[in-house]
């Protein structure tokens, strides 16, 4: 009975206030809430009936409630319908179930002024856990196992067995519900647990203590590195945006866990790695809620691909507005050729006797090609794009100017040869972009 006492772990309870224990009536559940109340905690109980077992889903919430009624122990009972849930939000059952549990729990202990919400986690979940991970692919997080602690959810069984619970159980005379699903190895974790977890034990008795050590060791490592990884944000981040080069050159450990805590989801591999490559190579890339693209040396999280520019004529004399890209057009006729060139290239001088009927303003083109004036040579709108560093998602925003005969100007890139009034031209549309 003492190795049961020491195995609890106290330390992550408060000294003072109500405790929360999430009780399904189950072994593992009856052990958490009599033996915290044993050490003088103040306890209260809340039950969630996912309805996934008919009657014997409300047996087992019929029971708890039967059971804190006579210890007088504050109780709230809460359900839901777990398989409309997981139909429309598109998660797996045990997915939507454990959702609608949690919320509820939070809900219930805000209701009974509890400080935190205990759960009867135990050495074989944490255990089965790190083995599920580890068949399904994972990398050290998933490896730490089931955490202690998470916001206000403690978990302060997972160095106690499902045996010495039971143990404890029967020493006190403490009665508890078995849920037959346990026994069914249709679930993974059944799986896991009936098959993978006696094999290993063959081979050490002691194999989810084990386990156990293993996990609280590895999640040291985890928190350093993601230590390092925050500290590595703390320099190099500004806003949504991250310095792609710095990025780049990260090992792969604090890297994406730098991508992680930018998108403050737990990316896969997959998403974490393509992440990465576009930090390498530019472009855009799509990963759950969210768009990650380069600009630059900045790799912004959250980007918005433009709006593209809708086909508009140019108003020759006036000014046309263009909503989409937040910019207008100030067209003017006039006799004298400016002396410079504007570097920003947002304004651009023609000579009106080499354009080509009407001047209209349009989103780039398949196969659009321009002879920029100065440059000696001809090249597509995407070479054109990528040497002037504008990202793939800004492009369709990007207002082009076009005659009959093709593309005569890029906003932010030049203006093309055909068209570039020089000085001695007399007859000169000026146009000028401006923001809105």
């Amino acid at each position: 009975m003492s190795a049961i006492v020491t195995r609890m772990n106290t330390d992550l309870l408060p000294r003072s206030g109500r405790i929360l224990c999430a009780v399904s009536g189950g072994a593992d559940s009856m052990y958490l809430l009599c033996r915290l109340r044993e050490l003088g905690y103040d306890v209260c109980a809340a039950h969630y009936n996912h309805g996934l077992r008919g009657a014997a889903s409300d047996r087992d919430e019929a029971f708890v409630r039967d059971f804190c009624e006579k210890e007088h122990i504050p109780f709230l009972a809460g359900r839901g319908d777990v398989r409309v849930c997981a139909e429309e939000q598109r998660m797996s059952i045990e997915e939507a179930a454990r959702a609608l549990r949690y919320e509820f729990l939070e809900q219930a202990a805000d209701e009974l002024g509890a400080a935190v919400i205990a759960t009867a986690h135990n050495a074989g979940d944490n255990g089965e856990t790190m083995l599920l991970n580890l068949a399904r692919g994972t990398g050290l997080k998933g490896l730490c196992g089931i955490p202690p602690v998470r916001g206000r959810i403690v978990r302060p069984m997972l160095d106690v067995t499902h045996q010495q619970a039971l143990d404890y159980l029967a020493a006190h005379d403490v009665p508890h519900m078995e849920d037959e699903t346990n026994r069914e190895d249709q679930y993974a974790r059944n799986r896991v647990r009936h098959r993978a977890v006696p094999a290993l034990e063959s081979v050490n008795p002691s194999f989810l203590r084990a386990a156990g050590q293993t996990a609280a060791l590895l999640r040291q490592d985890e928190e350093l590195l993601t230590t390092l990884a925050a500290e590595f944000l703390a320099q190099y981040r500004e806003g949504n945006s991250l310095s792609a080069q710095a990025l780049c050159g990260q090992p792969f450990s604090i890297a994406s866990r730098a991508v992680r805590l930018m998108t403050g989801q737990e990316l896969s591999y997959v998403h974490v790695q393509a992440v990465l490559k576009t930090a390498r190579d530019g472009g855009m890339t799509d990963i759950p809620g969210l768009t990650v693209g380069r600009e630059g040396d900045r790799l912004v999280f959250g980007v918005e691909p433009a709006a593209p520019i809708q086909p508009r004529a140019v108003s020759i004399p006036g000014r046309t507005d263009i909503a989409e890209a937040g910019l207008a057009l100030i067209c003017k006729k006039i006799t004298d050729c400016p002396p410079f060139v504007h570097k920003s290239f947002n304004i651009f001088s023609f000579n009106c006797e080499n354009i080509c009927g009407n001047i209209m303003v349009t989103a780039r083109h398949p196969g659009d090609r321009m002879r920029p004036a100065g440059r000696g040579c001809t090249k597509d709108l995407k070479q054109l794009f990528q040497e002037a560093g504008f990202p793939s998602w800004r492009r369709q925003g990007v207002p082009v100017l076009r005659d009959g005969q093709g593309v005569i100007a890029v906003y932010g890139i030049g203006s093309a040869e055909r068209v570039t009034a020089r000085p001695g031209d007399k007859n000169i549309i000026k146009i000028e972009f401006i923001r809105l």
